[in-house]
């Protein structure tokens, strides 16, 4: 059986987990603005409950957060990163799920050959409460024998309290589960597309499951299809076998503009650090670092700036250090006094293998890629252990360690 976990209102249970003082309080994230704007981007079940949503600006629903004092958490994509990678962490050393893998940040899918609900069950719940204890993240996970069964599984099981977080549907109740859900909510199913079907009276996922095959393949793609094999149960999706990333970028819009190269440099070290991290996740290197920064655009009164500068390196690697290096060299290239800085990013491009990293003769004997390679793997082995940046750049600054893990040092070190 296929198993799916879904981490229950992810960015901001990421921010309660390490605020015990704040459960059962109302909390939302949103992406703040210097002027106090924004978006609500995650809520718990208690702002919900206020009425409050996913999707509303900041100005419109002051009034109700001030009133219920609703904690507002500004979005820290890095930080929920960390607690993804932990959570597969702890379900591989757990080592129950056969051919685990990470979907999205917040979704993972794996595989459990049982076929008998209650010790299904079981097993998921053990999963499901390991999450939980190792990173304080809520998660709901559903069972069946599709992928995209699965995931109507845990649509249950987040909707309906007496699941406890688990839902598992066998084939004698695919029929009664479609019909009961709307054809806008099926994983691989667009907005568009959904509309487009409810338009034609179909309504349900049980409605597109009972079309024909030959009246599917003319309203969508192949993805399309896809989706309608596996809603009769017919696996035809593999997550496994994704291709790997051909760049990697990580960038931010700031939530107030940043006058001093130092700054950005503490910025643009966290990119780097994270970029190269996802480079060894999926046993990639790259040859290719670029810096981009800008100024606000939509502040037209203040002066604007914006530059970019890429660098390719002799040898192909994924160490942080090296990298860092040489994207801090970028920015101070491409830096200006008297700007006000509103964005930056890192994109690690040309990939390759990291099995077939060809050596340069040339290459400067103070960076040894053998004690480079072993280097990274134990710092990423104790940082996917004991949280987000526990061991990390000087210049990536004090708040990456986790509060309540104290006791490791930062680290950095001269890349020749």
């Amino acid at each position: 059986m296929v198993v799916h976990i879904d981490c229950n209102n992810f960015f901001a249970s990421c921010e309660l987990a390490s605020r015990p003082d704040l459960q059962g309080k109302p909390a939302v994230v949103a992406n703040v603005t210097e002027a106090g704007g924004g978006i609500i981007l995650a809520l718990n079940k208690e702002a919900k409950a206020l009425g409050l949503k996913r999707g509303n600006p900041i100005f419109q629903v002051k009034a109700l957060i001030k009133l219920h004092q609703v904690t507002l958490f500004p979005v820290n994509h890095a930080k929920y990163e960390d607690f993804s990678r932990r959570i597969v962490h702890a379900v591989l050393k757990q080592d129950l799920l056969q051919e685990f893998v990470q979907y999205s940040i917040d979704e993972f899918f794996g595989e459990l050959p049982i076929e008998e609900p209650a010790m299904l069950r079981m097993y998921i719940a053990k999963v499901k409460d390991l999450v939980f204890s190792t990173t304080g993240i809520p998660v709901s996970c559903g069972a069946s024998s599709t992928y995209t069964l699965a995931k109507v599984a845990t649509h249950y099981a987040k909707r309906y309290v007496g699941y406890e977080g688990i839902c598992i549907l066998p084939s004698d109740k695919y029929e009664v589960a479609l019909q009961k859900m709307s054809v806008a909510d099926v994983w691989g199913i667009g907005r568009k597309s959904s509309a487009k079907l409810i338009e034609s009276g179909i309504q349900t996922a049980w409605d597109f499951a009972s079309l024909s095959e030959e009246y599917v393949r003319k309203l969508f793609s192949l993805t399309g299809v896809r989706t309608w094999r596996e809603l009769k149960g017919e696996p035809c999706i593999d997550l496994k076998s994704q291709p790997q990333q051909q760049s990697i970028m990580h960038s931010r819009t700031f939530a107030y503009m940043i006058p001093d190269l130092n700054g950005l440099k503490k910025e643009v070290a966290n990119f780097v650090a994270a970029s190269s991290r996802k480079l060894r996740e999926q046993g990639s290197v790259c040859k290719c670092v670029s810096v981009y920064i800008s100024s606000n655009p939509h502040r037209m009164d203040l002066p604007q700036y914006a530059n970019n500068v890429s660098y390719k390196l002799l040898s192909s690697t994924a160490d942080t250090l090296l990298l860092n290096k040489v994207a801090m060299g970028l920015l101070e290239k491409i830096f200006k006094e008297g700007y006000l800085y509103k964005k930056a990013g890192v994109v690690l491009s040309e990939l390759s293998d990291d099995s077939a990293v060809q050596l340069d003769l040339f290459q400067s004997a103070a960076h040894n890629p053998v004690k480079s390679r072993n280097l990274m793997e134990a710092i990423d082995a104790i940082n996917g252990k004991f949280g987000m940046n526990m061991i990390h750049l000087s210049v990536q600054g004090n708040e990456a360690v986790v509060p309540e893990k104290k006791g490791f040092k930062t680290f950095d070190k001269e890349v020749q």
